[in-house]
C-alpha cells in the first residue's frame, strides 16, 4: 500500500475529491500542515512513496504575502526528487515544485478563474487526461518551467496548466478535486480576494459536476505517472 505526504498550506484547501480516489485504490494520505501551532513538515522522507503539495490561497512564491514555509518545503520537494520519488503540486504548489525542479517562479496577480482547458497532446498522462475540461483556479504567481518540462494543458489564453517533468513530476496550476465549498471557504478565510470572485464562485457551481466527471479519468493516468499501485518497496 502506498502512503503519500500531503502538504497543507492552509485550513480551507484540502484534496477535496482526491482523497475519494486515493481512498478507493487504497492509496493512504498523511496531511502536514506547518501553518498551525507546533504544526512541521517530515523529518524523514523514507515512509511515504510520493509528495503533494496543495494550494495556498493569498500566498504567494516571488509576490504578495509570501509562503511562511517557503524555504523548508522547497527544500522538502528536492529530497522527493532527488530521491526518485513522485510529486504532484497543485495551485502555489506547482510552483513550488516547478522552482525545486530547477525552474522558477515570476510575478502575477492573486487570481480566481473558472474555464474550459485543453489537452496539449494526444498521449497526455497515457490519453488519460481529458481532450477538453473544466478546471478552477486560485493561485497568486506562476511558474517558470525548466526546459525539459512537457506542457500538458492549456487554459484558453494559451497559458500553461498543468505540466509533468521527468517521470515523477507533476504540476496542476488548477485544483483536479476542488469543491465549490472549498472555494468559499477560502475567500472567507481571507481579507484578500481576486477580482470578481463572486461570479468565479457562481460558475465553479455551475462547472462542480463537470470538474469531478474529468478527475475520474485524469485520476487513472496520474496514478499510473505517479506509479502509486504498484506495491511499496
Amino acid at each position: 500500500m502506498k502512503t503519500l505526504c500531503v502538504v497543507q498550506h492552509i485550513e480551507a484547501e484540502y484534496l477535496g475529491f482526491l482523497e475519494d480516489h486515493l481512498e478507493s485504490r487504497s492509496i493512504r494520505f498523511r496531511y502536514f500542515r506547518p501553518f498551525t501551532a507546533g504544526g512541521k513538515l517530515p523529518e524523514k522522507i523514507d515512509e511515504f512513496d510520493g509528495l503533494v503539495l496543495l494550494g495556498a490561497g493569498p500566498y504567494g512564491i516571488v509576490s504578495g504575502p509570501l509562503l511562511p514555509s517557503l524555504g523548508p518545503e522547497l527544500r522538502l520537494a528536492r529530497r522527493f526528487l532527488d530521491a526518485g520519488k513522485s510529486a504532484v503540486g497543485i495551485g502555489l504548489g506547482a510552483i513550488l515544485l516547478a522552482v525545486a525542479a530547477g525552474g522558477g517562479a515570476e510575478v502575477a496577480p492573486l487570481r480566481f478563474a473558472v474555464g474550459q482547458a485543453g489537452r496539449a497532446t494526444g498521449e497526455t498522462l497515457a490519453g488519460m487526461l481529458p481532450e477538453r475540461f473544466a478546471y478552477a483556479v486560485y493561485v497568486r504567481d506562476a511558474p517558470v518551467l525548466p526546459p525539459q518540462a512537457a506542457i500538458l494543458a492549456r487554459d484558453e489564453d494559451g497559458q500553461p496548466l498543468a505540466f509533468s517533468l521527468g517521470g515523477n513530476l507533476l504540476g496542476f496550476l488548477n485544483h483536479p478535486g476542488i469543491k465549490t465549498a472549498m472555494a468559499e471557504d477560502i475567500v472567507m478565510e481571507f481579507e484578500e480576494t481576486p477580482p470578481e470572485t463572486a461570479d468565479a464562485i457562481l460558475r465553479l457551481r455551475e462547472s462542480q459536476a463537470a470538474i469531478a466527471e474529468a478527475l475520474s479519468t485524469m485520476m487513472v493516468g496520474v496514478v499510473r505517472f505517479c506509479g502509486w499501485m504498484a506495491a511499496s518497496s
